[in-house]
Order: C-alpha cells, then sequence, then structure tokens
C-alpha cells in the first residue's frame, strides 16, 4: 500500500492512498470461492454451480463489497503508519476502482490540534468567601414557609402576592381572537407570567367587579396576529385569595423530616442544606473562571467533526431541557457553545495526559455522598448510579474537573473576596446592582 499525506491546512490533511490491485482480487477471489458451495442458480445443482458461473454473476458486487471494506480499513491502516490522530470520519474520493487496477483514492480530513499548555500562572481568580448568619437563615425559613403557603379567600381587593381567579374576553378591533378568553384563570399577581398590563388591570379589584382594560402586546410576542398590538379584555373578577404563611410549630418542621420538631434542629438541618448549596456555588463559580481562563489562554484549531457531534449533544440537551423538538432549529444557533465545549475538552484532556491526572476512587465516592445528600432517599440514589455506568460517569467527570480546578488554582493568582450569602447564590443579582 502506497500513501502520500498532503498538510492543507493547520489541521487539515490530505491522504492519497494506493492499494495494490493483487490484494483486492485475491479477497475478491476468496469471497467468490466461499459462495460458491452456496449459491443456487438455475440449472445448476445446489453446489454445482461452476465457478466460472459465480465469478460472471457476483463479481461486481462481491469486488463493491470488498472495496467498501478496504476503504475504511485501508485509511485506519495508513492513519496509524503516519501517526495521524484522526478527529472524525474522513471524505472520501475514489479515483480508481476497476478490476485488475490499484484501488486508488483520496481522503480529506482534520487532525486532532497540538496542544501547548500555556502558563496557568497569569490566571486572576476570585474566590468568593461566605458565612451563613443567624439572618440568612431566617430569610431561608422564611422562603420555605413561602414555598409551603396556603390560600385564603378575601374580601378584600387584589393585590400584588394574591392569587385571583378571573374571567376575561380579548378582542383586537372588536374581534375576538384565538386563546384570548378563559373562565375560572388562576393569576398570581406579581409572579410575572402574564402581560404587565394584565396583571396592573386586576390590582385593586374585588369578587364580582368587572372592567375591560388595554394590553399592549410587545413586538416579540409569540403569536404573528398579536405582536405590537393593543388588545381590550373585558375582566370579571370571581375570587381573590391572599396568601396565609405557616408558622414554624411543630407539625410543620416535623413535616421536613425533623422527628423531634426542635426548632433548633429545623434551623441547624436548614444550615446543613444552605452550607452545601454555598459550596457548590463557590465550587462553580471557581470552575466557571478557571475555565474561562483556560479557554482565553489557548488558541486552537478546533476539528469541524467535532463540533458536529457537540451540536448533537447540545441539540437533545436544548429539547430534554425545554420539552420541545430542536431539530428544525440551525445549528449555527448552537456552533458558539459547542465549538467552546470541543476547545475546553481538548485543552482538559491534555493537562490530564501531560499531567498525568488519574481519577480518585475515594474523591468519587465523597462526592457521590455529596449529591445523595440532597434527596429524601441517598442510598436508593447512589444505589442507581453505582448500577448505572452512564450515571457514574458524570459523577466521574466532575471529580476531574475539579482536579483540573484545583491544578489551575495552585499555580493561579488566587485573591479570596467576603461577600455574603445571597451575593454568593444569586452572583447575576450583584452584577445587576453593581451596573
Amino acid at each position: 500500500m502506497q500513501v502520500s499525506v498532503e498538510t492543507t491546512g493547520n489541521i487539515d490533511r490530505k491522504m492519497t492512498v494506493a492499494v495494490p490491485a493483487e490484494q483486492i482480487d485475491k479477497e475478491v477471489d476468496k469471497r467468490l470461492k466461499g459462495m460458491a458451495g452456496r449459491v443456487r442458480i438455475d440449472g445448476f445443482r445446489p453446489g454445482k454451480v461452476p465457478f466460472s458461473v459465480v465469478k460472471k454473476r457476483y463479481s461486481d458486487s462481491v469486488r463493491f463489497e470488498v472495496v467498501e471494506k478496504l476503504l475504511g480499513s485501508s485509511f485506519q491502516e495508513a492513519a496509524g503508519k503516519e501517526n495521524l490522530r484522526v478527529a472524525g470520519l474522513p471524505e472520501i474520493d475514489l479515483k480508481s476502482m476497476e478490476a485488475g487496477k490499484d484501488l486508488e483514492f483520496v481522503a480529506t480530513f482534520q487532525v486532532y490540534p497540538e496542544i501547548v499548555i500555556a502558563g496557568v500562572e497569569t490566571l486572576a481568580v476570585t474566590r468568593p468567601l461566605a458565612e451563613i448568619t443567624e439572618a440568612d437563615i431566617d430569610k431561608m425559613v422564611d422562603v420555605i414557609r413561602k414555598q409551603n403557603q396556603e390560600w385564603q379567600e378575601t374580601d378584600r381587593a387584589a393585590a400584588a402576592g394574591d392569587m385571583v381567579k378571573v374571567d376575561f374576553a380579548g378582542s383586537v378591533d372588536g374581534e375576538a381572537f384565538e386563546g384570548g378568553a378563559a373562565e375560572d384563570y388562576a393569576v398570581e399577581l406579581g409572579a410575572g407570567r402574564m402581560l404587565k398590563d394584565f396583571e396592573d388591570g386586576l390590582l385593586g379589584m374585588k369578587a364580582g367587579d368587572e372592567k375591560t382594560i388595554d394590553v399592549a402586546f410587545p413586538d416579540n410576542y409569540q403569536a404573528d396576529n398579536l405582536k405590537g398590538k393593543t388588545a381590550q379584555f373585558k375582566l370579571t373578577m370571581k375570587q381573590v385569595r391572599a396568601p396565609a404563611l405557616p408558622e414554624v410549630d411543630e407539625d410543620f418542621i416535623k413535616n421536613f423530616g425533623v422527628v423531634s420538631g426542635s426548632a433548633d434542629e429545623f434551623r441547624t438541618e436548614v444550615k446543613k442544606n444552605m452550607q452545601r448549596e454555598l459550596d457548590g456555588a463557590i465550587k462553580t463559580q471557581l470552575k466557571q473562571q478557571v475555565m474561562d481562563g483556560l479557554a482565553d489562554l489557548h488558541a486552537i484549531d478546533i476539528p469541524n467533526a467535532l463540533v458536529k457531534d457537540e451540536i448533537r449533544y447540545i441539540r437533545d440537551e436544548f429539547s430534554q431541557n425545554t420539552g420541545t423538538k430542536a431539530d428544525n432549529l440551525p445549528d449555527e444557533m448552537f456552533v458558539p457553545q459547542a465549538e467552546r465545549r470541543v476547545k475546553l475538552g481538548l485543552i482538559v484532556g491534555e493537562i490530564i495526559r501531560q499531567n498525568n491526572l488519574q481519577r480518585d476512587p475515594a474523591r468519587v465516592e465523597a462526592m457521590l455522598e455529596t449529591v445523595a445528600a440532597s434527596y429524601e432517599d441517598p442510598d436508593a440514589l447512589k444505589n442507581y448510579y453505582r448500577g448505572n455506568r452512564q450515571a457514574m460517569q458524570t459523577i466521574e467527570a466532575a471529580v476531574m474537573e475539579e482536579m483540573i480546578v484545583e491544578w489551575a488554582m495552585e499555580k493561579a493568582t488566587v485573591t479570596d473576596e467576603k461577600r455574603d450569602f445571597d451575593s454568593v447564590m444569586n452572583p447575576d443579582k450583584q452584577g445587576q446592582a453593581a451596573a
């Protein structure tokens, strides 16, 4: 087999391969002889078909099968001889496959880039530090109470935070439109699930009140027939219910697994959960900074085939997370995220290889314990992971990411920054406040 490789770009290659005709003919004859005792042809007894007849009838199809197989195997063999790390499948241009002639083809493909790990000493990482105060626990208890609030009917006018039941009928220029009417429709005022004009119009209404309001639809509204238009809605308030927060009494506390019903024990459990979430948020922010830094430090060529594969994964994730099919969405929508993932995967893989980082079983077990601790039945979750190799790989990958972050932070410039619990848990809010 003759092989020549041409470098057409940083990671682009063109390979020309010639497979001797004798190798192909020998394999074709071998297959045909194997068929001779099995084929059935009218006019001949089973197993008695002359080889010349078998060859005449099946030679072309067998040759096609042989060539198809040789294209893949000879490319892999040639890539191995040339020490090429091929990224994705090659594009094959078949030049010749005639009987008696050498098989010639040209393969164009990309290889994995050579990565030189940059000095991470230049990375600047800010590590948030926060302590959970009694006031933070008070806020969290209030959140828990709100999550378990009940609704009590009231005669007063509707206010923000209330749950109302309303009949409405909408029209544009006097014409009703699809989806513009409903009866006994529940709206939580202030939740932002309805257009602002609609929610604002319900404020101050009591059960039995009726009125008509104008509601402006935004220019980017999902329904084309309503974009940028103003509709009139006739409202009939059916019911107003005010939120009633439960008392943090013994029964309430026992519902959260604190058998004693002790308020102190309840607050201790709440703090444990908050600390676990705080630790996770800090790890996430450190990981984000390190990964962003690694991506910025390295300029590498990214193989197209790897990006296409990653787009498929992201598309599936998008469909699962949103509950909508993403098949019709253009690839371009997912390209930036896919390129970033592939780039970081290549960089991280090279760091692991160069530093001989090994998966630590003890750390994997510790992370599994941490993940399971937030579930009602931790043992059941741990058993699920241990019995599901694919699920366990996600834990192992997360541990390896932690090790990469630690490796980078040992070399980077790390600055500790004291923060409060809420700003660490809600960094977006902090950014908005700073702006």
